[in-house]
């Protein structure tokens, strides 16, 4: 390949399992210290390019991180090269800004108190560099618009200090003449008055105003109020791919909005039943489709979920798929539709797949398959025996978030301890690991199991289960209630993970491949060849790129028929592909360049 084009080829087995460590924290607790209830993360949300991310909490602060290591330094890519500069770096995020989203409210007609919580937040198009975001509480959505705007100050108006009186005005001499209004004087000689004020050539230390710009400052704007059409909490919003409407659901209906238009909403979906008494199930989650503008799904309370298609009708009171999966015969339990309620549904990146959390498992769905999921990760199995102390206490009506990773491989979700789940999902794929949010991830890290999976294309269903040993976690230690990771996001390009673990953000948990691994089958080299000038030797100064890994080395290039190039010019960047690595450290490279050779050893590790 030439012009600097990339191809990977596709693997031939599953992705080796990530070696997850830590990065950043943000808001770090100190031992012993009190956590305040406002201070709780209660929402988090990257943008789609993931150089921004949200969280919001419950004192209805919004709070904006920008990722700092995507800068280029003012330097092409090729020139990076050529200075062999490490152009994949793992993300790194700061403080951005904050503002108040929500303030507490009072609803005099019902008597309900309204809190400022952030249910949830959610990215919009941007557009002349600002940033565009929705959020919600219970009954409220905001439409906000953050920027950079510069501070205009005007420059002081200043006499000569020797001189200044009072306001700005000048003393002339040590026994001033006493003025009349409007400039009139006792001895009515106008002209002392004016040469006293105004000497010949002017006041050399009065300075005309001007309009300085300093420093540029982040401005938080409310566009938008979109309220009064809720009669229930919200739990949902969601952004169409449209960029024009979003659709936000509660209990009962889903409406769907237009951005410009805060007056009124469209209901869409309406589950209520004209008597309460009939109502079976609730709406927990919804969400539109990535990439198809009229396709939207939502969760209920009995495990399902809905697919609906806005060209059908104005109002989806019908479905275009409904994916469910029947119960197994005699497990029906008191805690059976309390354990089933889904809490959380995402897309993935395609929009191929839909993710759903329930309070024990995190099921993954086909859309082009109603008969069940496709695979079925168990994540509160070892808590079954604990449903009756989960009641108890209110943990079983907890609502766990999960993510999907940009790739599609990998999907994840918390749990209590501060512990999350991350496992993969690809075909053939036996990774399954628990991580706790902080410092030292694999801390506590649970051992792979040993089961495999089934492809996703397999009909047949894929169940992954956890430790199942009453009284303790997944990792073997005795759960806390207490501590919980109910929300996290997947970076939608890198293998980096956001958690919120109560007041603390961790963007923790940068990925890297195994340094275990024995052999790399696949891998791109992109490098720079060039010629001494005795035309004998050739080299190329080559990076290697596999997954998050950058790798340099400096191969040997001998007998290489480039008879045509002229001493010490370049021709980078040149591809190749299909790269082997053997147990002695030899790596062959076939080019895709009929002019070189097809083989370039080199007997150095480089790894």
């Amino acid at each position: 390949m030439h012009g600097g084009d990339e191809v990977v080829a596709a693997p031939a087995g599953p992705p080796q399992p990530l070696d997850w460590k830590f990065s950043q924290v943000f808001g770090e607790r100190i031992a012993g210290e009190e956590v305040q209830e406002v201070d709780i993360i209660s929402a988090i949300e990257f943008d789609k390019t993931g150089d921004h991310l949200a969280t919001g909490d419950r004192g209805g602060r919004v709070v904006l991180f920008e990722r700092t290591d995507t800068k280029d330094h003012g330097v092409s890519r090729r020139d990076l090269e050529r200075m062999d500069y490490p152009i994949s770096r793992h993300p790194e995020f700061r403080y951005k800004t904050e503002f108040q989203s929500h303030e507490p409210e009072f609803d005099y007609l019902k008597s309900l108190e309204i809190e400022e919580k952030i249910n949830k937040i959610r990215w919009c198009q941007t557009a002349n560099s600002a940033l565009f975001l929705l959020s919600t509480n219970d009954k409220t959505i905001k439409f906000w618009k953050v920027q950079e705007k510069k501070i205009k100050k005007i420059s002081d108006m200043n006499l000569d200090p020797s001189k200044a009186v009072g306001n700005g005005s000048v003393s002339s001499s040590s026994n001033p003449k006493p003025c009349l209004v409007n400039g009139g004087s006792f001895d009515g000689s106008y002209n002392n008055l004016s040469n006293d004020f105004f000497p010949p050539g002017g006041l050399p230390s009065l300075r005309l105003p001007v309009v300085t710009s300093q420093e540029t400052n982040l401005v938080a704007r409310c566009r938008r109020v979109y309220g009064h059409a809720h009669d229930y909490h919200i739990n949902s919003i969601s952004s169409n791919s449209d960029g024009e409407t979003f659709i936000s659901a509660d209990d009962l209906r889903i409406n769907l909005w237009n951005l410009e238009i805060s007056s009124q909403s469209f209901n869409i979906v309406d589950v209520k039943p004209a008597n309460m008494e009939d109502l079976t199930e609730v709406i927990t989650s919804a969400e539109f489709h990535p990439t198809h503008c009229n396709m939207l799904a939502y969760s209920s309370s009995k495990g399902s979920i809905r697919l609906i298609d806005l060209r059908q009708s104005a109002l989806c009171d019908s479905h275009a798929k409904l994916f469910d999966e029947p119960e197994p015969p005699g497990s029906r339990s008191f805690f059976t539709e309390i354990i089933a309620s889904i809490s959380d549904i995402k897309f993935s990146k395609d929009g191929r797949y839909i993710l759903s959390r329930d309070y024990m498992t995190l099921k993954l769905w086909d859309i082009n398959m109603d008969s069940g999921p496709v695979a079925t990760f168990q994540v509160h199995e070892y808590l079954r025996p604990k449903l009756c102390d989960l009641y108890e206490n209110d943990s079983i009506f907890d609502k766990f978030e999960c993510c999907l990773s940009g790739d599609g491989l990998r999907v994840a979700t918390g749990s209590y301890s501060n512990l999350f789940r991350v496992c993969g999902c690809a075909p053939g794929s036996t990774e399954s690991t628990t991580l706790e949010a902080s410092k030292n991830p694999m801390r506590r890290q649970l051992q792979t199991p040993t089961r495999p999976s089934r492809p996703l294309s397999s009909i047949a269903r894929v169940v992954r289960r956890g430790s199942e040993t009453p009284g303790v976690d997944m990792n073997g230690n005795s759960f806390d209630f207490t501590t919980k990771l109910l929300h996290l996001a997947w970076h939608p390009t890198e293998n980096l993970i956001a958690c919120a673990a109560a007041n603390s953000l961790y963007i923790e948990l940068k990925a890297k491949m195994n340094p275990t691994l024995q052999c790399l089958p696949k891998f791109i080299a992109r490098g720079i060849v060039s010629r001494s000038r005795n035309g004998c030797h050739r080299s190329m100064r080559m990076r290697t790129y596999h997954c998050s890994q950058v790798c340099t080395a400096e191969l040997s290039l001998s007998c290489v028929s480039l008879s045509s190039l002229d001493p010490l010019k370049f021709l980078g960047p040149v591809v190749f592909i299909d790269a082997n690595v053997r147990g002695n450290n030899d790596i062959d490279i076939e080019t895709t360049d009929d002019t070189a050779l097809n083989t370039i050893n080199q007997t150095r590790n480089i790894w």
